[in-house]
């Protein structure tokens, strides 16, 4: 039988507990995990610097936590390599060097950010050149943990490769003296069992086309008779490609994203596009040098946006379409993809919500307009989460009170791109 204070016991009564309060304690509890895991590493650090050989008899301070806390090789070098670049290290002759990431370890000691968040920041600090001032080192450092404390591992990512964007401009040099304009192939293949395929290298531009096309011919067909689309994703790109090749040898009437005809976007900041440094960012690849971005851009298909330091829209260009279509361009240089808190979805995927909703006499403006995905549009439609435009022009999203007391705002950094 269970104890009072046994594991059991407690487990067995949060299911008295109201939401707000599981929630409330969940979140109690990863503080402290992560504050008992920075208590640890300040310990570990410890015994690095008296040396793990004497200390323990292990080789290496990875070493000590593969075989003391039996895990996996690979977590053991994460977690070294945490302990190593948050806490000064000394040397021999007893000089003492300072950490890679001190505001990271302050934070860490909060309990505010937790490991992943840390690898994704050491690992953009470890790649900045010593020649850099150390004033800037940690002025971009404070960046990084400012963004930890509310985003994940992908967002610091994203956000460190533009920081070394500005600190190293020049760390991006290609390996050849241009490998994107390696000549397209395709081949025709026939396989063994008979079957055909074809095998392709694409440049850019004709993959980002390509695609543009094919995303909205290969959703999911609607389910009847609530019966879901069983195809996987692969098979349904194969009947949209099988599609698309009857299409455009029989008709010149191809449908589009939202029936619009096939466009792609190339956005990059205004002060990349005035200084010819940094990346721009291409619709369904990525990024790309601004030198290929002003290259497509001579295209009439390539429509270019330029964006302000904050991500608004400047220009959008100029086009032969709807006042809609100006606004989803717009939208689109924006928000980048679904606006909610963490959604990684892509533009292609999501569609506008009116923010006052259109029954309510909410208009159709840019200011009371976000992008959603499908999961987080009912989200908004059907929970206590609200939505509003701030006084930067972006979007930001309230949670319910039950899941955060404080009523921050908060919002997706996920496809930032400035």
């Amino acid at each position: 039988m269970a104890s009072e204070n046994s594991p059991q016991a407690v487990r067995s009564e949060w299911w008295r507990a109201d939401t707000a309060t599981l929630h409330a304690r969940k979140q109690e509890i990863e503080i402290l995990k992560r504050q008992l895991d920075a208590e640890q590493n300040a310990i570990l650090a410890e015994i690095n610097n008296r040396g793990v050989r004497g200390c323990s008899g292990h080789s290496t301070l990875a070493a000590l936590i593969f075989e003391d806390f039996h895990v996996t090789d690979k977590e053991a070098g994460l977690r070294a390599d945490r302990v190593l670049a948050l806490h000064p290290a000394v040397v021999m002759g007893g000089e003492v060097v300072p950490p890679l990431a001190p505001l990271t370890a302050e934070a860490a000691a909060e309990g505010a950010i937790g490991g992943g968040q840390i690898d994704a920041i050491i690992r953009t600090l470890s790649r900045i050149p010593s020649t850099v001032p150390e004033e800037d080192v940690r002025g971009g450092e404070k960046i990084l943990v400012d963004l930890a404390r509310h985003a994940g591992p992908r967002q610091i990512a994203r956000a460190g490769r533009r920081l070394l964007d500005k600190l190293d401009p020049d760390g991006k040099e290609p390996r050849s003296e241009d490998p994107k304009d390696a000549r397209p192939e395709l081949r025709f293949v026939q396989h063994r069992d008979g079957t055909l395929g074809l095998k392709a290298t694409l440049d850019l531009e004709t993959y980002a086309r390509l695609k543009s096309d094919l995303d909205p011919m290969a959703k999911p067909h609607k389910a009847i008779a609530g019966v879901r689309d069983s195809r996987s994703q692969d098979e349904r790109y194969g009947d949209a490609f099988t599609d698309y090749v009857r299409l455009k040898t029989t008709s010149r009437n191809l449908p589009g994203q939202a029936g619009e005809a096939t466009h792609i976007l190339v956005t990059m900041s205004y002060e990349d596009l005035i200084r010819d440094i940094g990346e721009a960012h291409l619709d369904l690849v990525g990024p790309i040098s601004a030198t290929d971005a002003r290259i497509l851009a001579c295209d009439a298909r390539v429509r270019p946006g330029v964006l302000g330091t904050a991500g608004e829209p400047l220009d959008i260009g100029r086009s032969k379409r709807t006042v809609s279509l100006a606004q989803k361009y717009a939208l689109t240089i924006r928000d980048g993809g679904c606006a909610f808190p963490g959604c990684d979805m892509p533009v292609p995927r999501c569609t506008a919500h009116h923010i006052v909703f259109w029954r309510h006499h909410g208009e159709t403006k840019i200011d009371n307009l976000v992008l959603l995905c499908t999961k987080h549009h009912r989200l908004i439609h059907h929970s206590e989460w609200k939505v509003a435009i701030a006084q930067d022009g972006l979007p930001e999203f309230t949670p319910p009170s039950y899941l955060d007391p404080s009523g921050e705002p908060r919002r997706n950094t996920m496809h930032l791109r400035t």
